[in-house]
């Protein structure tokens, strides 16, 4: 409701003129800047896998403003191997990489089994905003944001969604159904 959204509005400032509303192009300005979405956000992604490098590859994320500009992994089998136009880096130079790249953000696209290491080496390497795609609850300082995405469970999400469908569906045909009981 247009109250709602005025209100939300709100909190970014006073954007709006009472009885006439908002210029836009200056409220899209202020909401882009509110969101820190005026700038570019270097992006490295560790774990050369097959999530790892497909997110490496993904044109999707620079024309948001979030460039991925390194992939690093610990297997020495691909270390040194190019993913799209990225060559994946060795773990152990993170840090390196971090500071030559002026990364921002780190996504973790490695096993469950390894998750934690690598936000640990994220955050040894300055790294404060964390996309983790491992499912597992990672430990980090209070100081560190960790977005989690777990496939599994969006899945599990959808998996609900198509059961309240399915079960709608029949329970439609069912209510149509002509009764087999004799009166």
């Amino acid at each position: 409701n247009a109250a709602k959204v005025r209100k939300d509005l709100s909190y970014l400032g006073s954007y709006g003129t009472r009885g006439v509303g908002y210029e836009v192009t200056y409220l899209i300005h202020q909401i882009k800047r509110e969101l820190g979405l005026l700038r570019e956000w270097n992006v490295v992604v560790v774990g050369a896998g097959n999530l790892g490098c497909a997110l490496a590859k993904f044109g999707g994320f620079a024309p948001r403003g979030f460039p991925v500009v390194g992939i690093v992994d610990n297997d020495p089998k691909k270390i040194g191997q190019s993913t799209g136009w990225l060559t994946i880096g060795d773990v152990r130079n993170l840090g390196k990489i971090v500071r030559d790249l002026n990364v921002t953000i780190g996504a973790i696209t490695t096993s469950t089994a390894t998750a934690q290491s690598a936000v640990d080496a994220l955050i040894d390497a300055g790294i404060a905003s964390i996309l983790n795609f491992a499912p597992i609850v990672l430990a980090t300082p209070s100081s560190v944001s960790v977005r989690n995405v777990d496939l599994g469970v969006e899945l599990q999400i959808l998996s609900y969604y198509e059961q309240m469908r399915t079960e709608k569906i029949e329970g439609a045909k069912t209510a149509k159904a002509p009764s087999s009981v004799s009166v």
